[in-house]
This record gives C-alpha cells, structure tokens and sequence, in this order.
C-alpha cells in the first residue's frame, strides 16, 4: 500500500500538469514568436540575430533560444513546429516543477503542503498560460525550484548547474541565485564547508562562455531589450508596485468569485500572514531555506524600485514558493485547529461521556479533514481562471489569462503581407513577435527591443502617450521602413497628427479592433520618396 501511494503522488502530479497543457494546445503570444525566429535564424546558419547581418541581443532568454533551436534542428530544422516544440518542453518542465515542489514541501516539515503546492502549480493560469504560449517560464522556473531543491538536498554540483543555467534562461534569476551564493560563502566560512573547484567550475564555466560570446557578438552580455524596455514605456510612479501587491494579495485568483477590492484587502493581511507562519515552520525544519523564504519579497522589490512595465509573464516567478509557504502555514494553523477538542455537553437526562472521547474530533477528521481544505480551496478558487469554451482561438479549455486575440490579429496582417514583402523589405511594427514569424521581412522594431535604432529616439514626452507606449513619429520619418503595421492608440498623438508621415504613408487597410482603446490595427504603405 505504501508503495501504491508512493508512486500514486508523483504520476497524479505529472498526469494533471500535463493535461492542464496539452488539452488547450498552443495559444502563443507575441514575445515567444521573437525567441521562436532566432531560433530559426540560428537553424538556417544566419547566427544569433533576429534580422539577418543584425547583432542585437533581443531575447533576455539564451539558453532557451538555444533549446528551441536544438529542437528544431531534430524536428526539421526550417520547418520546425517552434509553438509545438515550445509547449512539449514546457509541459515536462512544469510537471517536474511539480514534482519538486512536493519534494521540498516534504522536506520542510509538510507533505501536504508541499502536495497542494504541486496541485495548483498544475493548473494556475500564471502557469499554463506562458507554457502554452511558448514563453521560457516553464523551465525559467523549473531551473530556479531545481536550484533551491539542489541545494536543501547538498546536491552541491547539481546546484550549481541550475543556478547557471537559470541566469542564463532569465538574467532575473539573480535574484534568487545571487543571495544563495552569499549564503553558500557564509555557511563555508563559518562552518568550514568547503567549496569545491567542480563546484565553481560547473557554475562559472557555462556563464564566462556565454558571456564572452555575447560581448564579442553583441558587444554586451546585456541584453538590448532591457535597456530598450527601461526607455520606451511610460508608466506612473509606483505602479509596479501597485500591480505586485495586487497580485501578491490574490495568489490563487481570488478576485475572479469575490469582489475585486474585497479580495485584495483580505489577501494583504490574510497571505503575509500564512507565509511568516510557513516561513517559520520552514527554517525550523531546514535553515537552509532561508533564500527560498526572501525570494518572493526580493523579488517584489527587485522589480518594484525601477518601476517597470509588469508583463504578464513577470508575475509568474515567485508563485511557486509563494504557494508552498502560504500552504505550509495554512497546514499548520489547519492542523492546530482540528486538533482541538470540542466541548459537547451531554443530552438532557443523560450522563457524562466517556472521558476518553470527551468532545474530541474523530481522528480521521483530525487528518483528513485539514488536507481536504488545504488542497481543494485553493485548487477550486485557483480553477475560477479557466475558460471552458474561450470565445477565440481553439474551442478547449484554457485559461482565461491565455488571451491571444492580438496575435491572432497580427497573424492575419502578417498573411496580407507575406505575399508583397521580400527580405530586402522592411515592416516596422510595435509587436513584432508575429509580423517576423509569419513574414521574411526586415523588422524594425519600434520599441527597440530587437533593432538599435529606435533607443536614439526616446524618451518622449508625457504628452505624446495615450497608453504606455508610443512610436516616435521621427523614427519612421528616419527610417523609412516599407510598411508600418500598428496599433491606433501607439500613433494616435505622433504620426497620426503630422503632415509628413500622412503625405509619405497610405492606410491600405483597417483591421477592426479595441485592443488598448485603439481604433483597430492600421496598416500602412510607404508610398513617398
């Protein structure tokens, strides 16, 4: 029986997260596309560019560059089904996330916890939404639980493996990897252990490699899309901090049954709480977790101060130990709870009971009763965010979160297009994932993730924006790309308003939409000199 269960645990916890992905299929967004043409560029021998004789580093994710490509390669290099590809490698890489999470729920005093940790990890739409939509945050996360599972274990060299491997996939990972090797140096100091040179060598060796080629190739080991995206968007004081704490105050979707601000107001008392309770029942059970205790918090103030624009995908990272520490602590006050022992008084005329079950709780219900709403209240309020029936893209369930009705609009421009572009073209677009995926022209992306260009253009001033982001109107007067493809509301206060891009450029077409309050996507031809 024991083994039954043993092996029972591990294959629901794989079965689930592979269904959760598998049964809504690839519903890709945009950013995944970009990584998905260096990809095939890298396949087709034109190296690690995204335009062809072009070194930018635009992808902050190499080592999944690399995958994706070695992927390719197997499956038909030019032909590579890249979407297909991305959601198989995701797939297993949560179900091992899973896996581990279960792991390191047990060594932390609660394999309860650490199994409904597992079980919402499975589902959660910050989960399946970016494993379904080809982004590196399945094995982005993979690699940071594997690094923190390596090292609770004293799987020294293992360690060091992810921890590299992680920087590599997401430079943010120093905000994990960065406070375990000073804490690796202090436990060596302190308590002579030693470090190892296979250690060292493991984690530096793959590191300096990349570094170098990316300094000789890029002349930086930064990626360019980090400067671009620091300078291009335009967001009010405070509001990475803002959209963080809302999410951090509904970690399980709790917004989506209850009242937006009721749900937050809770959540920011409630979850903090739960988490010092699971915190301190962690580090008694292994102070070793410390790392894994802060990362949530610094990674919250790692994004917070510079106030970035908070992509979907950047919430995701520190839900995993955000989850298992919450659950730890539900657990133990849950469990406190039922060990209580109720006080009944004794029917009318009737004697005293027995004193050895004098108003204790059922022993069963004592266990079972706990582990029931540790796991099913979270996994059901975790279960509000899916769709049944999405009202587009495939008709299977999926996510609410995995919304991709711009890229299905972008794909559609992209076939208007391809038959008039030729690589000597260009197309200049603020979303460039798609446009570069489904067409062989050069890109000029706008905000500057992939093209160097239009960094010299920005900032511009508050009054040009009427969301987040908009196209400088020298910038295409300058460059004088071929077709421009945009969202109305980028333009709305740049190009639409000046007489030279009007005089140079004609809308050949309109697609219908509202996305970001915009009046539809426009498509324009250059027709002056």
């Amino acid at each position: 029986m024991r083994n039954l269960r043993a092996a029972a645990i591990p294959t629901l916890l794989v079965v689930l997260a592979l269904a959760a992905r598998l049964i809504p299929g690839p519903r890709t967004i945009d950013d995944s596309y970009i990584t998905f043409r260096y990809a095939r560029n890298l396949l087709s021998g034109q190296g690690f560019t995204y335009n062809p004789g072009e070194f930018v580093q635009g992808t902050t994710t190499p080592l999944y560059t690399f995958l994706m490509a070695g992927l390719g390669a197997v499956s038909g290099a030019a032909q590579a089904p890249f979407p297909w590809l991305s959601l198989g490698l995701n797939s297993l890489a949560d179900a091992a996330t899973c896996l581990l999470l279960w792991r390191i729920g047990k060594r932390l005093g609660s394999e309860r916890a650490g199994i409904a940790a597992a079980l919402v990890w499975a589902v959660a739409p910050y989960s399946v939404t970016f494993a379904i939509g080809g982004l590196e945050t399945s094995v982005y996360v993979l690699l940071l639980t594997a690094t923190m599972w390596g090292y609770l274990e004293q799987h020294r060299k293992l360690t060091a493996l992810c921890a590299v491997l992680a920087l590599l996939t997401r430079p943010d990972a120093l905000i994990l990897v960065g406070p375990l090797l000073l804490e690796r140096l202090v436990r060596a100091l302190r308590s002579h252990e030693t470090i190892h040179l296979d250690e060292l060598l493991v984690f530096l060796i793959p590191g300096l490699a990349w570094a170098v080629f990316a300094t000789l190739t890029f002349g930086s080991p930064i990626p360019h899309s980090v400067l671009a995206k620091m300078q291009a968007y335009r967001l009010e004081p405070y509001s990475a901090l803002i959209r963080l704490l809302q999410h951090y105050a509904t970690p399980f979707l709790e917004e989506d049954w209850l009242n937006t601000a009721v749900a937050i107001g809770i959540g920011l008392l409630l979850y903090p709480f739960l988490y010092l309770v699971g915190a301190r029942r962690a580090w008694r059970a292994d102070q070793r977790s410390l790392v894994y205790i802060l990362y949530p918090w610094l990674y919250l103030l790692a994004f917070s101060i510079p106030n970035p624009l908070i992509f979907r995908w950047y919430l995701t990272p520190p839900l995993p130990p955000y989850f298992l520490f919450i659950l730890l602590g539900a657990d133990q006050l849950l469990s406190a709870l039922f060990r209580l022992r109720v006080k009944t008084p004794p029917a009318e005329g009737a004697g005293a009971l027995p004193a050895a079950g004098a108003g204790a709780l059922p022993a069963a219900w004592r266990s079972v009763v706990p582990a029931l709403l540790l796991i099913c209240l979270p996994l059901a309020s975790t279960l509000t965010g899916w769709d049944v029936h999405p009202d587009h893209g495939p008709d299977r369930p999926a996510p609410d979160m995995a919304y991709i009705k711009l890229e299905l609009l972008y794909q559609q421009a992209a076939g208007i297009l391809a038959p008039q572009l030729s690589p000597a073209q260009t197309l200049a677009a603020g979303d460039v994932g798609t446009l570069g995926y489904f067409t062989s022209a050069r890109i000029l992306d706008t905000v500057g993730l992939n093209s160097a260009v239009p960094l010299h253009y920005y900032p511009l001033a508050a009054s040009y924006y009427v969301i987040n982001y908009a196209i400088p109107t020298r910038l295409i007067l300058d460059q004088k790309p071929d077709y421009l493809v945009v969202l109305e509301v980028y333009v709305r206060k740049t190009l639409l308003q000046d007489a030279q891009f009007r005089q140079d450029y004609r809308l050949i077409q309109t697609l219908p939409t509202d996305i970001y309050g915009s009046n539809g996507l426009l498509i324009f031809k250059r027709d002056g000199p």
